[in-house]
């Protein structure tokens, strides 16, 4: 059952532009992913998950999002994050990726070109990010 928080963001998503959602996962998958991998997802990214299982939003020039058992899969290793606090679970049409802190809601963008995570793409959780993607992407809203 989708939150009512997640259903008004998906709502608008669908009024704004070109979405590709996936099918939802279980709980149980993310759970064993979790195990598997020695990982905590966001809650709000779970939520998602739930919802749809990765996925690309904005198209054609928006953002991909990974998933746990549909492609692109999260890879807790992915090289593109700039240390081990890190674990990608999408990316921009730029190629930086978006990423959560291990034990944290966070969400970020990594920089790379800079190297860096510039303070205003840091978000405190999954669905605030999200809610940004507007002005994230330069999308009138």
């Amino acid at each position: 059952m989708i939150s009512e928080e997640l259903k008004v963001i998906v709502d608008k998503f669908n009024e704004q532009g070109k979405m590709n959602f996936l099918d939802e996962t279980t709980e149980d998958k993310i759970l064993a992913f979790e195990k598997e991998n020695d990982v905590t997802l966001p809650s709000k990214y779970k939520k998602w998950l739930l919802f749809s299982d990765g996925g690309e939003l904005f198209l054609p020039a928006g953002i991909q999002l990974y998933g746990i058992e549909h492609k692109p899969l999260i890879d807790v290793n992915d090289n593109s994050r700039p240390s081990e606090d890190y674990v990608v679970i999408g990316a921009l049409a730029s190629g930086d990726p978006i990423l959560f802190e291990k034990n944290s809601e966070k969400i970020a963008i990594y920089n790379q070109a800079a190297g860096r995570i510039e303070d205003d793409e840091i978000y405190d959780d999954f669905f605030a990010f999200l809610n940004d993607l507007y002005d994230l992407l330069g999308i009138g809203g």
